[in-house]
């Protein structure tokens, strides 16, 4: 990334919610914290790959991110162990997977460690058309899917990106759908969209993601290496 692009970059961010590194989730933590997230519907082009990874970027170009979900219940205890299956669009808008070919890149499975951080390094999103800007995720809880939601990033950032940072500036479409045009986005509140962080090595995104654990007797698959 050049210079001058960094400014434009960290001009960005100076426009968007930032803070430090998320605490651990504790148990006496109690509030609107402790909201279950909005579930929405699962989007284009889901595998079930069980791809068990934290490098998901397959030698795809685009500027690195890092994405952290901390995994909490409606107790807000860390859910160690909890399954992840996270996807998003390339620097071009296209999905693994959508045109038949192999679901591979930009696609993983993570397990949350003992205080519910499970972490992914990736691209930045590019945008898909009547989409904003997000990432897709899927969190199970005792074999069963508890949890499906996206992740959205603050529109001030995307801009700056697409317009300064290649690949994405290459893209001869314009972005035509932003947070606030969003079909989803608008209803789900401010506790979907990341928390987002400027390093050398790029973008890390943080977000919250409480979760309500599954009724008993509902079947799925369940591969953690620690219990939930």
């Amino acid at each position: 990334m050049t210079d001058l692009s960094r400014r434009a970059l960290l001009a960005g961010l100076a426009l968007t919610p930032v803070t430090g590194l998320l605490r651990p989730a504790r148990a006496a933590d109690t509030g609107p914290a402790c909201r279950p997230t909005p579930q929405t519907p699962e989007g284009p082009f889901y595998s079930d790959a069980r791809l068990v990874r934290e490098d998901i970027t397959e030698g795809r170009a685009g500027l690195p991110l890092t994405l952290v979900l901390e995994l909490r219940d409606t107790g807000c205890a860390p859910l160690a162990g909890a399954r992840t299956d996270v996807w998003h669009c390339d620097a071009t808008g296209g999905y693994s997977g959508a045109d038949g070919g192999p679901a591979t890149f930009l696609r993983g499975t993570g397990f949350a460690d003992a205080q519910g951080l499970v972490r992914f390094r990736t691209i930045y999103p590019g945008w898909s058309r009547g989409r904003t800007t997000h990432v897709h995720y899927k969190v199970f809880l005792g074999g069963a899917c508890a949890l499906t939601s996206q992740l959205f990033f603050p529109d001030a950032v995307s801009e700056t990106i697409y317009a300064g940072q290649q690949p994405y500036a290459a893209r001869a479409a314009r972005r035509d759908t932003f947070n606030a045009s969003d079909p989803l986005r608008p209803a789900l509140g401010d506790a979907v969209t990341a928390e987002l962080e400027h390093g050398a090595q790029g973008i890390t995104a943080r977000l919250s993601v409480v979760v309500a654990r599954p009724m008993p007797g509902r079947a799925g698959f369940a591969s953690a290496p620690q219990p939930v």
